[in-house]
């Protein structure tokens, strides 16, 4: 059974009480310092203040960043990955640190919404990407190269994932898909390894881990936000409606994880090669 661990507070802090080497995996999403004043979006078809939360108001973003990696690199291990998600906002800052930081980035990986929100504005591109780094200490890291090649049915994975957004399971603004983290723990992680969410939000990261039988710990600084990842995951009783769509969609993905595994079973895996 998976040990789970949620923490609400600053990430930063809490970092500070896990020993050194003892984390197998990091997924952070973090803040993009995109609310307040001087940020605009729409709802319902009208231009609006964009406001997702205090926790999105970051007075300097880059040492923010700085600080917040620097914790991760002293919880990972030497085999472990990070992966950071972000867009063009806070993508570059993030870039910048872990090459100053000294990691070794192994991927770039695109996520292409083909359903992404069409844009009311006139005068840009519609967004429909995200970018996720893909980091690690050096080059002897864990990497599942059959297991992501069953995913993609056979093929050889590429760095760019073609993954419908989905309908959001919470009221939290930037929360994840499923099938993107199933993905991401899949590939870089092994049963019983320790996973940590820095950012965890409505608590998508532990939900898999959990359904993935990986263990997890989970920050948040937001207490609304980190209830909910409380009753999503399972560790508080859930209210009627809520248990009721997520065991909806944990029924799903435990029968597609299924047909994962069994066609695992028929492939050979060969001995890990680090390169």
């Amino acid at each position: 059974m998976s040990k789970i661990e949620l923490y609400h507070g600053d990430c930063i802090e809490l970092m500070q009480s896990l020993k050194p080497k003892s984390i197998d995996l990091i997924f952070a999403d973090p803040p993009y310092n995109l609310s307040g004043n001087g940020f605009l979006t729409t709802q319902n078809g009208k231009v609006a203040k964009l406001h997702k939360g205090d926790w999105d108001i970051i007075e300097d973003i880059h040492l923010f960043n700085e600080n917040w990696i620097s914790q991760c690199i002293r919880v990972l291990a030497d085999t472990g990955t990070l992966w950071i998600s972000g867009t063009l906002h806070n993508h570059p800052s993030v870039g910048v640190i872990l090459k100053k930081l000294g990691l070794w980035i192994i991927n770039d990986v695109i996520w292409f919404k083909p359903n992404a929100t069409p844009l009311l504005s006139t005068n840009r591109l519609a967004p429909s990407t995200e970018l996720i780094w893909v980091a690690s200490k050096s080059k002897k890291y864990y990497f599942d190269y059959t297991m992501a090649k069953i995913i993609n049915d056979g093929k050889q994975m590429k760095n760019m994932w073609v993954i419908n957004a989905e309908k959001h399971k919470t009221i939290h603004p930037t929360e994840k898909p499923e099938k993107l983290l199933e993905r991401i723990l899949l590939i870089a992680s092994k049963e019983g390894d320790a996973i940590l969410d820095p950012f965890m939000g409505s608590g998508t990261t532990g939900v898999v881990a959990k359904r993935l039988n990986r263990n997890f710990i989970g920050y948040e600084i937001s207490k609304e936000y980190f209830d909910i990842a409380n009753v999503r995951i399972g560790i508080v009783q859930p209210i009627k409606e809520l248990i009721t769509a997520i065991e909806k969609e944990q029924n799903r993905n435990d029968k597609q994880y299924a047909l994962v595994m069994e066609k695992k079973g028929k492939y050979k895996s060969p001995k890990k090669k680090v390169s």
